[in-house]
């Protein structure tokens, strides 16, 4: 009888492991509570203990260069000492079983049908409101809210068809929603950069994982914008409508564009003539049909929304309104964005569905709500708080990691705009490893799946994988690259 194969734990190994330490606190993604690596991360395990750290330390090098060479680079506002930068990469990818990945399908599918019904509700019959599952006020005070778009039906009843849901995995392994990305969620060209350098680095590694492709997504993005085309148009024109090369997700707009092979324009590109949108070619005026827009609400249409807007295009949203041209997504999306309400997902997924929801939210408070406001005060050095309509890690405290002069700071602007804040525990995020200063060392990860939605779960499309984002500082909580974060590649594997 053949001897059982020796399989050494994290306690076994030296370079390039000396700097890993388990925390019982936490999940970690690659080794048990016992130091033994988990099945999905054994072969991983095995080449990163026959490397030897220079090796590493030289492909990690090859990854980064290959970010510079194609400049993927991001966007840090306020930073005096300059705003672009190359996009942090770590070396090592994150990996999740098919059963898993199953799950979180499931769960997100149920999510957006639920919350594109939720949107065609308020911005119609408001059911839901009445009923007193969601609140009138909560709507009616939200930012995000667009009176404009009362009574307007909008293509398919499709209000949100490019979503970037961030999850995060808990101690008990299991995975939860922690925000809802459905404005202009950003992100997805790093996840396809990062598999195509990652084939670069890892070659053998990759070939013999059994890793789900996910090379699809721009064409899958692309039939889902040509479904909203006005009039039934079989072969409909679609641009994507960029604010310019001094938005931090520009690397992003023009990369998408190449990947759909369809034409990248600014406001100044277009035209609406007798309620029809135009760009101008050189061979003339040509017809869109459907817009894939990068451009907040508030600057889409200066006749509309804000007048001194120099980024949109004069008199879009009448064209919108006749039905000829389609918006990706919809006007108005921002109301179902909004950290409050977040809160109310489960709740509008039973009401819509008669289901209980797949994906758990994260306990969250409200600080509109006296009872639940005087809570967060109260505790605001074990909570975190964040501001309703920010995103990229801005208007946020995290309480453990903050000062007594940042935390009273924060007091005074809860009770000055209640509304404006919720707060949710401090998470136990699970970690990951990751390659730093020549050592693989465990990093806190979240996970932003893309969803296209299609108009029903039939239809609905998630490339298996999604942007891992890193808090690359020891101990940090805070996963955005304007804070510091950096990401990696997703693997979810075959079976």
């Amino acid at each position: 009888m053949a001897a059982a194969e020796f399989i050494p734990t994290l306690g076994d190994l030296q370079e390039p492991y000396t700097n890993y330490r388990l925390d019982e606190r936490f999940m970690d993604e690659m080794f048990d509570e016992n130091g033994s690596p988990r099945p999905a991360y054994l072969p991983l395990f095995r080449r990163l203990a026959e490397l030897p750290k220079e090796e590493l330390g030289r492909r990690q090098s090859a990854a980064d260069q290959a970010f510079l060479n194609q400049g993927i680079t991001f966007t840090v506002y306020g930073n005096d000492a300059g705003t672009e930068r190359i996009f942090p990469y770590d070396l090592l990818p994150r990996i999740i079983t098919a059963p898993e990945w199953a799950t979180i399908e499931r769960g997100l599918k149920q999510r957006i049908y639920a919350i594109n019904l939720f949107l065609k509700d308020i911005y119609h019959e408001g059911r839901i409101l009445d009923a007193g599952v969601v609140p009138h006020d909560l709507i009616y005070s939200c930012q995000h809210f667009r009176r404009e778009m009362r009574g307007l039906r909008v293509p398919k009843d499709i209000y949100t068809c490019v979503v970037g849901s961030d999850l995060v995995r808990l101690p008990d392994g299991s995975f939860a929603v922690l925000e809802d990305n459905l404005r202009v969620p950003s992100g997805v060209s790093y996840m396809l950069a990062n598999r195509q350098v990652m084939k670069r680095v890892f070659p053998g590694l990759f070939g013999g994982y059994g890793v789900q492709s996910i090379d699809h997504y721009g064409q899958a993005l692309l039939a889902t914008l040509r479904k909203l085309a006005p009039h039934g148009n079989p072969e409909p024109t679609v641009a994507l409508l960029t604010p310019g090369v001094y938005n931090s997700a520009y690397f992003e707009h023009t990369f998408l564009a190449r990947q759909m092979g369809i034409e990248l324009v600014e406001g100044r590109d277009l035209a609406v003539q007798d309620g029809v949108v135009y760009m101008r070619t050189t061979g003339g005026l040509r017809r869109v049909d459907v817009i894939y827009r990068r451009i907040d609400d508030d600057f889409i249409d200066p006749l509309t929304f804000r007048p001194d807007s120099a980024l949109g295009v004069p008199g879009i949203f009448n064209a919108y309104r006749m039905g000829n041209v389609a918006l990706a997504n919809a006007l108005g999306t921002g109301v179902a964005d909004d950290k409050a309400i977040y809160a109310y997902v489960p709740a509008i997924i039973r009401y819509y569905l008669g289901e209980e929801p797949i994906l758990d939210n994260v306990e969250t408070y409200l600080c509109e709500d006296n009872q639940q406001m005087g809570y967060v005060l109260d505790n605001l050095d074990k909570l975190v708080v964040k501001a309703v309509g920010e995103s990229g890690g801005y208007g946020m405290l995290v309480g453990p990691h903050s000062t007594a002069e940042q935390r009273e700071q924060f007091r005074a602007q809860i009770l000055d705009k209640p509304r404006n804040y919720i707060a949710q525990p401090t998470l136990g995020l699970s970690r990951a490893p990751c390659f730093i200063e020549n050592h693989v060392e465990p990093r806190h990860v979240d996970l932003r799946p893309y969803v296209l939605y299609g108009g029903s779960p039939d239809e609905t499309t998630i490339v298996p994988g999604g942007l891992t984002r890193v808090a690359l500082r020891r101990g940090s909580l805070v996963v955005n690259s304007s804070q510091g974060g950096g990401s990696k590649d997703t693997w979810v594997l075959e079976e």
